[in-house]
């Protein structure tokens, strides 16, 4: 064999395995058959060929081929290849998903239909907007949300800007400083009443002992007392004040006839009368006495008594 030759048949070889090793690269299964499908979209939305496809986070296949339809408006075929061993239910759709970093893959959601689309079938396919489809459509909701925004913006500058608004800031930072200066007052406080609790528990311990002492003592000289004989000597008193008040009711003795005879009452009246009289008749000497005692004592011997 020539050098020539073997020069050859080692470019052709290098030919094969680059083709090869491209379409590995490719995600494109080398040794395995494949069942091709057809997949409309309104909106490739960035899928190129070899895209991969998957089937609940599987890989499954991936896309052969792009064709626009000239006959249908706004209509994109893509081939897609995926494996013999899948079976592809009636209502599934393809949905073509990328991130934030440009990559592009192709989803498959599986119908639940028993029936399956047969190799060569068309299904639907749609775009997973994700998470720049979403910012793309908050966009004209933040747009005229902006006006709103640089009102307000002008108007928290203006109170901002306010001497009073500062001073507001001074007086809540006074606060906060003595919020804590009150706080480490009352941990100090209650540190303190922490160190002296045991004492306390201990003095309220003894004195609890004594009341439950005090309770017992009290207990036993109450169960030495005799109720019975104590009850017995109230109510014979109790009966003696009333056998005193029927006598003085009834007008016996001296009180019962004080209390009941009218003429002792009229008799003891009028000699209160008259030893009235008989004071307000001393009294009345007495007075004349001091005012004329010349008429009562006379000691001149010489002269007559004045009249």
């Amino acid at each position: 064999m020539t050098k020539e030759i073997k020069i050859a048949l080692v470019a052709a070889l290098a030919l094969v395995v680059c083709y090869f090793g491209l379409n590995f690269l490719k995600g494109i299964s080398l040794f395995s058959s494949e069942n091709s499908y057809y997949v409309e979209f309104d909106n490739v939305s960035g899928l190129n060929n070899s895209t991969p496809i998957y089937a609940n986070g599987y890989l499954v296949g991936a896309v052969k081929n792009i064709n626009f339809d000239f006959n249908k408006k706004d209509a994109i075929r893509v081939e897609v290849g995926l494996s013999k061993k899948m079976r592809v239910p009636e209502g599934t759709v393809a949905e073509i998903e990328s991130d934030l970093m440009g990559n592009v893959q192709m989803n498959l959601m599986m119908g639940d239909s028993p029936a399956t689309i047969a190799p060569g079938g068309t299904f639907k396919g749609m775009i997973d907007r994700g998470t720049t489809g979403k910012l793309a459509a908050m966009v004209p909701a933040i747009e005229k949300m902006l006006p709103k925004l640089d009102s307000i913006m002008g108007s928290l500058n203006t109170i901002l800007a306010d001497p009073s608004i500062v001073q507001s800031l001074h007086n809540v930072q006074n606060v906060s400083s003595r919020l804590i200066t009150a706080s480490d007052e009352l941990n100090s406080m209650m540190a303190g009443l922490n160190k002296s609790m045991p004492g306390l528990l201990q003095n309220a311990s003894g004195t609890l002992d004594n009341a439950r002492t005090l309770t017992a003592k009290l207990n036993s000289q109450l169960n030495a007392v005799d109720v019975a004989k104590t009850m017995q000597q109230v109510d014979n008193t109790l009966a003696n004040v009333q056998a005193l008040t029927d006598k003085l009711n009834s007008g016996e003795g001296s009180l019962g006839l004080l209390m009941n005879d009218a003429t002792l009452y009229n008799n003891l009246n009028a000699t209160v009368n008259s030893l009235n009289t008989t004071i307000r008749n001393a009294d009345s000497l007495v007075v004349n006495l001091r005012e004329h005692p010349k008429r009562y004592v006379h000691f001149s011997v010489f002269g007559k008594k004045d009249k």
